[in-house]
């Protein structure tokens, strides 16, 4: 990609988000043009598979803190164009100094020449054009039933990233062949060119940047010696994660180039909801009903666990409607290995139907507490008394 090229590519319209959008933004709307663009999805689409690489370099860009400060630097001071007239540029400086023409003096941001601040992002020279550069994140979706999320499970990911070709190796030659030193560039992979007055660092239109020449090239890339990595990797979900959290698995993500480090996978985790229990923090909950005798007089009621082993919970004597009581390590795994707790809390259940026994039972009690009015107080506090 040239620098032209580059300055005038609007990566934000790419990804169809503002030039303020968050990285939470960013992400979101890459992954839903991701999704629909995916080769898998589209296969023998080749508009698809384009749309689909430049989402990615969109994406790959705008993700990176830095990288999207010095792309947001580049056209905001080019204003997405440039003419080349002058050996002067916007406000009065020498554009010679700012690309690192020889001879020249440091550029207005502090002493760095753009030809460094560019480096990074389309292989300058020098030092930067081996810098290794570490692999893009990738994020991807599992869905996991309550106790596995409760306990921690084991998925499968297919996952699709930009990597070298898995069949010339990242050479970009055909088989038996070797590519050969670019005579234009001499092997920097760049050259220069003299535009109205001031020289400009391009990568080398004959090697496309790359320093080498591919003169029998690799009938699977066409000589790029780039293309679509398709792998499938086992990690570890932990246990306690919560519907829609966001997990980082480190190191699991695109491959580094020049041997830098990978990216990470973000996996988004769906928690399919359970039909008794439900979950606090690190403490699963569950609502147990019991019968008006047991909170009067008090009980011992069985309550089931997540693990399938129940539990008894002893219930006091006069426990009211909704008092939660606590079994200690019956929850969730914690991060640290540890489990939470089972906050259980009890409903005192009312009969829809009584026997006649029953109902002569509850007449006799209702004229022995005749006395005890529950809302006593209730009028005098309500006006404030």
């Amino acid at each position: 990609m040239s620098t032209k090229d580059y300055l005038e590519k609007d990566y934000y319209k790419v990804l169809g988000v503002s030039k303020t959008a968050s990285q939470d933004e960013i992400k979101q709307s890459y992954r839903k043009l991701a999704r629909a663009n995916h080769p898998d999805a589209n296969k023998g689409d080749p508009k698809s598979e384009e749309r689909f690489k430049e989402i990615s370099e969109a994406y790959n860009v705008l993700s990176d803190e830095k990288r999207r400060k010095e792309y947001d630097n580049a056209r905001s001071l080019f204003g997405g164009s440039y003419r080349p007239g002058g050996g002067t540029g916007p406000g009065g400086f020498d554009l010679g100094d700012l690309f690192g023409q020889p001879g020249g003096t440091a550029g207005p941001a502090g002493g760095e020449r753009l030809s460094d601040l560019f480096g990074g992002l389309f292989g300058g020279r020098g030092r930067t054009a081996t810098r290794s550069r570490r692999g893009a994140d990738i994020e991807t979706e599992t869905r996991l039933t309550f106790a596995e999320a409760a306990t921690g499970a084991t998925r499968s990911f297919k996952l699709s990233s930009d990597a070298a070709c898995p069949t010339c190796k990242g050479t970009g030659a055909k088989a038996g062949t070797s590519p050969r030193v670019c005579p234009e560039c001499s092997g920097t992979g760049h050259e220069n060119q003299n535009l109205g007055g001031f020289s400009l660092s391009e990568p080398c239109s004959e090697c496309r940047g790359r320093g080498l020449v591919v003169d029998d090239p690799c009938p699977t890339c066409n000589g790029s010696g780039r293309g679509t990595s398709t792998r499938t990797i086992q990690a570890r979900i932990p246990g306690g994660v919560s519907d829609g959290q966001r997990i980082r698995l480190k190191g699991k993500g695109a491959p580094g180039e020049h041997g830098g480090p990978a990216g990470d996978l973000y996996v988004v985790v769906h928690v399919q909801p359970h039909p008794l229990f439900g979950k606090s923090g690190d403490n699963l909950t569950i609502t147990v009903p019991v019968t008006f005798p047991e909170a009067v007089l008090g009980a011992e009621v069985r309550v089931p666990t997540l693990n399938g082993l129940p539990v008894t919970v002893k219930i006091p004597p006069g426990t009211p409607n909704g008092r939660t009581f606590r079994v200690r390590g019956k929850g969730a795994t914690r991060r640290d290995g540890t489990t939470g707790d089972l906050l259980v809390t009890v409903e005192v259940s009312v009969p829809q139907s009584l026997s006649g026994e029953a109902r002569e039972a509850l007449e006799k009690f209702r004229a022995a507490t005749a006395d005890q009015d529950p809302r006593s107080g209730l009028e005098a506090r309500a006006k404030g008394v």
